[in-house]
This record gives C-alpha cells, structure tokens and sequence, in this order.
C-alpha cells in the first residue's frame, strides 16, 4: 500500500474540507489540545452559510472562532463534556452549553449510535505505516471517529507522538480528507501560580499518607500539582502511575526518579492516562517516550481495572462539601464550573484497591467576588450544587487544618470530623446548623 499516494489525494484546504458541513449537522472537535485550528477558523467564515450547526468538544484550551463570530448562536452551539474557563466563557455568551457525564461512560456514548455528522480534529503527521497519532488525548477519540461520517484530519508537527494501549491512532486509509494546518504551538495549561501556604499545608498531610511503591492518580489545580511537586521533592520510591489526566507534576517526579512503577499490578513500568495537558516540559517529555501510555479514558477511568492496582492514591480537589460528607467539585451553586470527570470513579477505584487511598483536598475557604472570606465547608450544599462525589463514597477529606476519615462514621461523627477542619472562624455557626439538622451531639463540644 502507498500511504503516501493515499495521503496526497485525500490532501485539501481548509475551506475546501469545511464544505461538507450543513446546518443542522453535528461536528465533533475532539478533546482539549486536540481541537482544530485552521478547520475551524474555515467553518467560522461559512457562518452566513449555516444555522444550527451543533458542535461538541470539551477541555477547552482556546476560544474557538465559531464562537466570536457575529450572531454566533444562531449559526453554532457549543456542546461541552467538560468545562475549562474557555468553556464557561463560550456559555457565558449564550451559545454554548453543558453535558453531564461521568467520564469513564463518554465512549459508550458514540458506541450506542450518537450522531457525528462531522468529525474534524488536530493530529500527529502520519508515519510510514500510514498512521496519524491523537498526541495527547487518546480519550474517545477513536469511538467517536468510528461513528463519524466523513472524518477530517488537521496535521500539527508540533504535536507530541504519544504511545498507547489502543485507540490512539488512526489510518489513512478511514480517513477522509486531510489539511495541513499552520502548525500552532500546543495549547499550553498553566499550573495555577506558585503554591499558597494553604496548599503546601494540604500537601503536607497527603505526602506523609503515600507509601513507597504508590500507583498516583492526581487531579488538575494547584493543590494536586503542588502535591506532585512535593512528592518529587519526598524520599518515595518506586512510585506508579496510572490517571485520567496527566500533569507537569508527573514530569516532575519522573525527572526525580520517582517513577519506575516495578510493583504496578498492571502495565508494570507504564504511566497509563487518557489525556494530558500542561507546559512545553510536559510535551516534549511525552513525545515518542515509552514510559507513558494513552489509553482509552473508559479503560483508565473503569473502577474495575482502578481497583486491581494495589496501593492505589487517588487525589483530587474541590468547590466545597457540607456537614454530610457530600462533595461538589463542580458549580457555584447554578453557575456551572467544571464536570464531573472521573473524580467519582478514581474514588470507588482507589478504596476497592488493596491499600488504597481516596483524598479530596481543599482549602477550608475561599474569598468571595464581594471579598468576603467564606467557608468552603457549609451545612447543606447551596442550591443548584452538583454533589460530585455522594457522602457514601468519600473518604479523606482535606484542609489546611488536618485530614479526616469519614467511612464509617455515623451523621453526628461526620459532622463532628467536618467541622474540626473547618476555619476556626466557622465552627460554631457550622456547630448550630449541625444542632438543627440534628446531627450534632452536645458532647462533642
């Protein structure tokens, strides 16, 4: 076979390529740094041309050029799966909305037949065997282009080759049309600024909790990667790796030689993940390195497969939780900030695993847009919170001021837990809310 000649005739422009799009389709941009560039500045000057063309994406690293066109809404909507601040900013507009999910189901999704008209999306030039690389986000992809009509694919040489389990590459000969884009440095997500106090007092209380020979799930934020850079920091050894999301806090270990994953139970010596995003470091770290691998995120995300690794440390933060141990790591009440993910799955995951560790961390508050300091622990989630992770399955909590166990525990033991690493500030209000909830005991004072 002559990829090279299959490649040259299914080369085009942009402009040519965008032409199958019609009003009414549904355009797949893929995931986070995967999005296209120059496909969709072509789509976004056909506006005039299209009314409700419906597209899906999600991790948004850059505002899309579909969405600063004039009168944006009725030509595009935007579907997210998971919310960055892009994200929030395109519904902010009124023309872009939400699509809850727990992660770990986004591939079944397309398996059960949702519709993708359309699916245009960055990748890797193709190698000589004809294949185009998803570089860092083997997420859904490949079920996704599976049912995709016509399948259109923009080359980034500035793309990492990442290596993977499966669904991370896709031939030539299933794809349809092929633009070789402008070649954009990759999105680039900051860590969140120097570490706070707070974090490091949170990071503190974890790193102390890992045992050498830890399989490491770390969430995105500055707590979890100021924990990442803690660990590189520690005396841990033999450390493994097997996440939704891979972070510069990873890079950072592995340059330490924390990371040789000889007791994973599965994939031993593999960091297994299902997309990454971070700095320039991160990339060129993954790039064609045979010590990381993408897999598919319902493969990384399944609580079956989590379970199996022993030792198993699940870290991830949080908006705020109440006094029953319900957590929403998701809104500001109606205001809708992130997802899901697969913070739920990685904590069932990480407390089947023999050893393992669930750890939800935040700071105990947080100012307001008023500049008022209040609490992220609060007597009942507020109206419209998403309770990300049900009070039944969380384990550790976190804050500045110490760690708690709540499995076990009854309503009056949880409260008592929660509130004691609250901000002193807020423990007695929080105490008499507790007493009309009825889930206080005077003793505890």
């Amino acid at each position: 076979m002559d990829f090279r000649a299959e490649y040259e005739k299914k080369l085009t422009t942009a402009a040519e390529a965008v032409k199958v799009v019609k009003s009414g389709d549904w355009v797949d941009y893929g995931w986070c740094t995967n999005h296209p560039v120059a496909l969709d500045k072509a789509l976004a000057a056909r506006k005039d041309e299209l009314f409700d063309v419906k597209i899906r994406g999600g991790v948004t690293m850059w505002m899309p050029e579909i969405a600063k066109v004039e009168n944006a809404g009725k030509h595009f909507t935007w579907n997210s799966w998971h919310c960055s601040g892009i994200d929030r900013a395109i519904i902010a507009r009124g023309m872009g909305y939400f699509t809850p999910m727990r992660y770990s189901e986004l591939p079944r999704f397309y398996r059960d037949g949702l519709t993708v008209d359309v699916a245009m999306l960055q990748v890797t030039p193709m190698d000589k065997h004809g294949n185009f690389n998803y570089a860092l986000a083997a997420s859904h992809l490949s079920d996704m282009l599976d049912q995709a009509k016509v399948i259109i694919l923009e080359v980034n040489e500035n793309l990492p080759w990442v290596n993977g389990l499966n669904g991370c590459e896709i031939n030539i000969m299933d794809v349809d049309m092929v633009v070789e884009g402008d070649n954009p440095p990759v999105a680039q997500l900051g860590s969140g600024g120097p570490p706070s106090e707070v974090d490091r007092a949170v990071a503190n209380l974890v790193v102390p909790e890992i045992p050498n020979g830890a399989c490491l799930q770390l969430g995105i934020g500055a707590m979890p990667n100021t924990i990442g850079s803690m660990i590189a920091k520690s005396d841990l050894k033999d450390l493994a790796v097997h996440t939704e999301m891979y972070v510069d806090g990873f890079v950072d270990m592995a340059a330490a030689g924390k990371l040789t994953g000889k007791h994973k139970q599965l994939h031993r010596g593999r960091q297994v993940f299902a997309f990454a995003a971070g700095s320039q470091k991160l990339y060129d770290y993954m790039d064609h390195n045979p010590n990381v691998m993408g897999a598919p995120v319902d493969y990384t995300n399944d609580v079956h497969v989590i379970s199996q690794i022993d030792n198993f440390i699940s870290i991830n933060n949080a908006i705020n939780m109440d006094l029953y141990g319900q957590v929403n790591a998701e809104s500001a009440g109606v205001k809708h900030i992130s997802g899901t993910g697969g913070q739920l799955d990685f904590a069932l995951g990480a407390y089947l695993s023999n050893g393992g560790k669930s750890f939800i961390c935040m700071s105990s508050t947080v100012v307001n847009e008023d500049g008022i300091m209040i609490s992220r622990i609060v007597p009942t989630l507020p109206n419209g919170s998403i309770a990300t992770d049900p009070r039944a399955c969380v384990q550790y909590i976190v804050t500045e001021y110490g760690m708690v166990n709540l499995k076990g525990l009854s309503t009056w033991e949880r409260a008592e837990k929660i509130i004691s690493i609250a901000h002193p500030d807020f423990r007695e209000s929080l105490i008499k809310y507790a007493e009309k909830m009825r889930i206080w005991r005077k003793s505890n004072r």
